[in-house]
């Protein structure tokens, strides 16, 4: 019973382990299709929104380095690496923020108007399915293990989830209507998101309580 349980406690282990692999690498991807996209196109959301791409992509090594320690047994509380990632990406997201939120102000200023929005939808809509299945693992494997680390890192996903239905809303309003200010809105909803996500990654940093809907500690 004892080797079958470690056994188990392995399998889920190597699986959070895959599940964080695969954030790393879809944000990735999507960080790079989301700049050249969006400038192509002159969507300033979409542009942001691959930006923020980047920004995830150092949490999630952060995350990735995390679960393969816990794997290995070791003690949950963060390490060095992994602080030393969260204030990185805590700053990054308060830089993007601020650029973001500059941009749409320029924006409105000079009644920009994007080229077309169309991958804006097409890209949003390959993010929300993406997101809500790596939810759906993280919570799963999360509570099999009791982990409040890997719950917390499902919990905060969710944000992702949040700024592709904003994308999403944003493109398609655009590309309804042809309102410009639709645009600039969607890179101002995506900066007050990336607000939140500066905050919760340097809560993290400090040991604190995670902000981003979830019940665990940010250990």
């Amino acid at each position: 019973m004892f080797c079958d349980k470690m056994l188990r406690l392995q399998q889920l282990y190597r699986f959070a382990s895959i599940l964080a692999l695969i954030t790393i690498f879809y944000n990735l991807g999507e960080g790079v299709v989301s700049i050249w996209l969006g400038a192509e196109d002159e969507t300033i959301s979409l542009f942001g929104f691959g930006l923020d791409s980047f920004v995830e992509v150092i949490s999630g090594i952060g995350i990735w380095h995390l679960v393969r320690r816990l794997g290995k047994g070791e003690h949950p509380e963060r390490d060095r690496f992994e602080r030393t990632a969260l204030r990185i990406t805590g700053g990054a997201f308060y830089l993007l923020a601020a650029g973001m939120a500059a941009t749409a102000v320029i924006a409105v200023i000079e009644k920009h108007r994007p080229v077309t929005t169309f991958w804006g939808i097409v890209v949003s809509l390959v993010s929300i399915c993406s997101m809500w299945l790596l939810i759906h693992y993280k919570v799963q494997v999360g509570t099999a293990l009791n982990s409040d680390a890997i719950l917390a890192d499902a919990a905060c996903t969710r944000t992702c989830l949040q700024l592709s239905v904003a994308l999403l809303v944003a493109s398609v309003g655009y590309s309804l209507t042809g309102i410009g200010y639709l645009d600039a809105a969607g890179s101002a909803v995506i900066a007050l998101l990336s607000v939140r996500e500066g905050r919760e990654a340097l809560q993290k940093a400090r040991g604190l309580a995670c902000s981003c809907s979830c019940s665990g500690k940010c250990s």
